[in-house]
């Protein structure tokens, strides 16, 4: 098993962004600062966490909660086709 220190980690903020769940990071970081940003059940309070490869991030919206899995951290912030 890998040591937590080297995974490869990304912003939480960035992270919504490149995975195409908010338009912006500045959306992002509203919802992380409105307490509407959840990892491993935990409140995010800060937009500057790390996420990793396994945690579970639950993000409410505006009409709907998205349960999301980080398989592994993306490259660059693709087409929506390559996001989903």
């Amino acid at each position: 098993m890998p040591d937590l220190e080297t995974l490869p980690r990304l912003r939480v903020d960035k992270w919504l962004w490149f995975c195409r769940i908010v338009k912006t990071r500045s959306l992002a970081s509203g919802l992380i600062k409105g307490g509407r940003v959840r990892m491993n059940g935990e409140r995010v309070a800060s937009p500057s966490r790390a996420v990793a490869a396994d945690d579970v991030l639950t993000v409410t919206l505006d009409r709907e909660i998205k349960v999301l899995k980080v398989i592994a951290m993306p490259e660059r912030r693709g087409p929506y086709e390559e996001a989903r």
